[in-house]
């Protein structure tokens, strides 16, 4: 096949010119994306290799050359290479990275270089120092090979080479030395020792270069970190390799290292970062940690080993006592894996819980970044709801920090048997909601449940501590106060018998001690959905049939008291249908409800007010 040119993706183009335009100061990145793309590839080949006898190769590596006359640098491995189209596919567009929310986040952030990894696009960086980048290609097992080149201006071109070699190198065509630009002279042997020294030491192949004798070197000491003794590792070792594993260049929040000895031996290197991946919440993102047998890459992104609730965590977990060739299907059913994921969940939440006290800041960053992730783990019975609980915390009525639900339970008045709560989409709106009125005139605290996971997570759990979860919108309220008198509640029987009957979307209208300042409020049964769960049930898919709810009306309210005079005196009055329906209608969107029919809303208002100027 001929020499194709084709053109960048368009997101790949803009990332593209933000490469050529240095947006970064530390360019030395871009060798230690090389090799660890190279190093996946070398993981990618041996795992192959374990199931199809040709796939197999021996020496695996990666060799690092340098020539100062042409200023190049080369990086080549024997791993498992890539086709034509593969090359096409994840070189010619930003593969499975977010696109547009890439750019979004390369373009505000103020050290835009720290996404490139984390967003799966390191290859890219090798324009922050190149005229042009060659890459040549051959897929193990395939008959030819494939050229890739461009200068980074928009296209690139592709041809069909029938002597390539297996595996991939990648020659960049290097711009001059530039001191003030942070350009360093990559073709000079020591630089080159320094960036993977410093940045990939702990790559688990041998990566090679050419001395000035002729005589090969090995660069990096293929040390595991997981397994050396923690006195011998540095912490920013411990950073270097969270950003290999992670593709992320920022620094992991915090570290965790297990081992467990016995009748199952397993080592594990974990990591928290310090910000949520762009999918966290996708449902094809890239998750899990890596699974290592004796030291022996097994499978990337092992959502086995984790629950799904913390799929943020990154880092290694190298069994001792596992089949070189285990599956996905049987890491399911194994039972040590399932005491792995129990071992690992569990030191995780005792991490947190830790920094809950050890250091606020770093705690409210966490939940900040993860919390609704790890709320998930409460729609599930097999987990240990109670650790989740014990390092959750919530927006509260208290103050504008979010709280503990420890806190909560410290500060409950006297006689106090439930942990208050309301849900809704915003805090603003839950916060201006009418159902609070009397909580926060009687001083009681009301958590402020925002995220969707809370609508789903709060129907499923019933306490905290003894202590029963309690909504505000639901049923009716249990709050000290002075009943209201019978002979009242007589006297506004017949209206609230004629706004049942008139009001057909409401299943029962009573007198409250709910409200102080709102005329009326809508209530939920005690048992029935909150008007949000039924649209994310919907939003789903699912057939809800739409709930009727409870209307309360505030007795003391002028509203409420004329409507009921007006009732008495004029029962006939066609005007007064139309007042049930604009007060049920209020009500409907003092909590932030949607109107059936808002033109008629809005028609039946603007009579109303032009009858009162």
């Amino acid at each position: 096949m001929s020499t194709e040119t084709l053109e960048f993706q368009a997101e790949a183009r803009q990332l593209l010119q933000l490469m050529v335009h240095s947006i970064y100061s530390n360019k030395d990145v871009f060798l230690r994306e090389l090799i660890s793309n190279a190093s996946d590839a070398l993981d990618k080949r041996r795992l192959a290799g374990l199931t199809e006898e040709r796939l197999r190769a021996d020496d695996l590596h990666i060799a690092v050359d340098t020539d100062p006359d042409a200023r190049t640098l080369t990086v080549r491995d024997n791993g498992i290479g890539m086709t034509r189209d593969e090359v096409v596919a994840l070189i010619g567009t930003i593969a499975r990275s977010g696109t547009a929310e890439t750019l979004r986040r390369l373009r505000e952030s103020k050290e835009p270089a720290e996404l490139i990894g984390q967003f799966g696009v390191g290859f890219y960086s090798t324009f922050m120092v190149a005229d042009r980048v060659t890459l040549l290609t051959r897929k193990a097992g395939e008959p030819t090979g494939t050229r890739w080149e461009s200068a980074g201006e928009g296209t690139y071109t592709v041809e069909t080479v029938e002597d390539a070699p297996e595996g991939t190198s990648v020659t960049v065509h290097l711009r001059p030395e530039d001191g003030e630009d942070g350009l360093h002279d990559y073709t000079e042997p020591s630089t080159v020792r320094r960036i993977v020294k410093r940045y990939s030491d702990f790559i688990a192949f041998p990566i090679r270069t050419t001395g000035p004798d002729g005589t090969e070197q090995t660069l990096n000491s293929m040390k595991a970190l997981w397994a050396r003794p923690r006195a011998e590792v540095a912490d920013e070792e411990y950073r270097e390799f969270y950003r290999h594993v992670a593709h992320d260049w920022t620094d992991p929040l915090e570290t965790i290292r297990m081992r467990a000895e016995g009748t199952f031996e397993y080592e594990a290197l974990l990591f928290i970062p310090a910000r949520r991946p762009h999918d966290l919440f996708q449902r094809d993102g890239r998750h899990g940690v890596q699974l290592y047998v004796k030291r022996v890459f097994i499978m990337e992104d092992s959502r086995e080993l984790l629950p799904d609730h913390l799929r943020f965590v990154k880092g290694v977990v190298d069994a001792a006592d596992l089949s070189l060739n285990i599956s996905r299907e049987i890491l399911q059913q194994d039972r040590h894996i399932q005491l792995i994921r129990r071992r690992l969940a569990k030191k995780v939440m005792a991490t947190v819980k830790e920094m809950m006290t050890a250091d606020a800041d770093k705690y409210r960053t966490f939940w900040r970044e993860f919390g609704p992730a790890v709320k998930e783990g409460l729609l599930d019975p097999a987990e240990d709801r109670k650790a989740i609980l014990d390092v959750a915390s919530f927006p509260s009525t208290a103050g504008e920090e979010p709280t503990t639900l420890a806190d909560y339970l410290a500060r409950m008045k006297d006689g106090q048997d439930r942990i208050y709560y309301m849900t809704g989409e915003s805090r603003a709106q839950v916060e201006n909601s009418p159902h609070l009125e009397a909580f926060r005139a009687q001083g009681y605290e009301v958590l402020l449940l925002t995220d969707p996971v809370d609508e789903i997570w709060i129907e499923g759990v019933p306490d905290y501590e003894g202590k029963e979860f309690s909504s505000v919108a639901r049923g009716a309220v249990d709050l000290p106060a002075e009943d209201v008198p019978e002979e009242r509640t007589g006297s506004y029987a017949p209206l609230l018998g004629w706004l049942g009957e008139t009001l057909a979307d409401v299943k029962d209208v009573r007198l409250t001690t709910r409200l102080t300042n709102s005329p009326a409020c809508l209530v939920s049964d005690a048992d029935g959905l909150t008007p949000t769960l039924e649209k994310m049930y919907r939003a789903m898919g699912q057939d809800v049939p739409p709930a009727r709810r409870i209307l309360e009306l505030n007795p003391d309210h002028p509203l409420v008291t004329a409507l009921r005079t007006a009732h008495e005196e004029r029962p006939e009055d066609p005007a007064l249908p139309e007042t049930a329906e604009l007060l049920y209608g209020t009500a409907l969107l003092a909590e932030g409800g949607d109107l059936a029919d808002p033109a008629r809303f809005a028609k039946l208002l603007a009579d109303r007010l032009t009858r009162t100027v």
